[in-house]
């Protein structure tokens, strides 16, 4: 099975992140492939993949500028998603309490609208809790493959 990272970041943490969870991971998926979400579209979608959203949030809980195409796309040119299922790794801080990791659960919301299944649930970060979101995210996403590719 491949690991599809789909990262949406400003400021480079999310891509850290997921190339913690490349190196950490290694050996629990065949292939870990990083795709930053620059210029993609909903037919990102179309490989037979598990799927993992990395994004942090942006000014008032908006994705991120490079994640904004993906996004629209996913209202713009809609499709039942049904063959898809992610895990989602939602970077905020909670300093802004009322957007807190509103770029993932946007995504999270959006995805689970076209028929894709989320495997566990949405992991947040706060940047405001003082620990390092890669260290903690590859520990996340361990227990989380191991709940995604244990058989049903």
């Amino acid at each position: 099975m491949k690991l599809k990272i789909l990262v949406g970041t400003m400021t480079s943490t999310a891509d850290y992140v997921a190339q913690a969870i490349q190196m950490d991971c290694a050996d629990l998926v065949e292939q870990i492939e990083i795709c930053l979400m620059d210029g993609l579209d909903i037919s990102a979608f179309d490989e037979d993949a598990l799927y993992l959203i990395c994004t942090s949030t942006y000014g008032s809980g908006d994705v991120p500028d490079n994640a904004r195409a993906l996004y629209d796309s996913l209202d713009s040119t809609p499709k039942f998603l049904g063959h898809v299922r992610y895990g989602v790794i939602a970077l905020g801080d909670s300093t802004y309490q009322q957007t807190f990791c509103f770029g993932g659960k946007k995504f999270d919301e959006r995805l689970s609208g076209l028929g894709a299944q989320r495997v566990g649930e949405v992991w947040c970060h706060n940047a405001s809790a003082g620990t390092m979101p890669e260290e903690l995210g590859a520990a996340w996403c361990r227990e989380w493959l191991a709940l995604a590719l244990s058989p049903a």
